[in-house]
C-alpha cells in the first residue's frame, strides 16, 4: 500500500486529487482525513517563554 500526502480544502464536500496523483490513483483507494489546523505563532508567547528560559537555572548531573 502506498501512501500520499496533501493539503486541500473540501468544496462542498468535495476533495480534489492533485494533478501528480491522478495517473496513480486509477483503482480503489483508502481515505483517511485528518483536520489540518496551522499552529498560529503568537510572538509574545514566545518571547515571553525565551525570558523564562533564561532565568531557569542550570541543569547540573551528579551522575558518574
Amino acid at each position: 500500500m502506498q501512501a500520499y500526502e496533501f493539503y486541500a480544502t473540501p468544496e462542498n464536500g468535495v476533495i480534489t486529487i492533485p494533478e501528480q496523483y491522478k495517473s496513480r490513483l486509477t483503482k480503489d483507494v483508502k481515505v483517511i482525513i485528518l483536520e489540518h489546523k496551522p499552529y498560529k505563532f503568537n510572538r509574545e508567547e514566545a518571547n515571553a517563554r525565551r525570558k523564562s528560559d533564561l532565568l531557569l537555572p542550570p541543569m547540573y548531573s551528579t551522575d558518574g
